[in-house]
């Protein structure tokens, strides 16, 4: 089996952006906070090297389409939703986060931080299994535009 390299590398990146966020965690419970600052900013270039890679592919390539079959592709396309959303609140929240901790925020911070957290390790996750369904357990689909690779139309 031959992996398709643009969206292996950029699942890639999601995956590293989810570790490195778990790290940073990790770290600012230990009272590591400089260590904190420094892992999750990197967690944000990750997460920013992915969504690069994504549009990229997005607009010069096109999407992959589901080429699973057809009695699941329905459950498959709620689940993309479901995803997209993840990945957008995560996004909005991701960034929040960011600039309550770089304005030393830090109330705010470590009220929101964690919610922003979970958010982006089931976005990492469902990212994952978007990718496993696309390109490991189903051949891809027609590579087309992204309302016709989402939804079918």
């Amino acid at each position: 089996m031959t992996l398709p390299l643009l969206p292996t590398i950029s699942t890639f990146f999601i995956v590293l952006s989810a570790v490195l966020v778990a790290v940073g965690w990790i770290l600012v419970k230990q009272g590591k906070i400089e260590a904190h600052k420094k892992t999750m900013f990197a967690a944000a270039i990750a997460a920013l090297t992915f969504f690069v890679f994504y549009v990229s592919r997005t607009i010069f390539i096109g999407n992959t389409a589901f080429g699973g079959p057809e009695d699941i592709k329905i459950y498959y396309t709620v689940f993309l939703i479901f995803h997209i959303i993840l990945a957008t609140s995560g996004a909005v929240f991701g960034l929040i986060t960011i600039w309550l901790g770089y304005k030393n925020r830090i109330k705010k911070h470590r009220k929101i931080g964690p919610i922003t957290s979970v958010i982006w390790f089931f976005t990492a996750t469902t990212g994952v299994m978007v990718y496993l369904l696309l390109y490991v357990l189903y051949s891809g689909g027609e590579t087309t535009s992204v309302i016709k690779a989402i939804l079918g139309l």
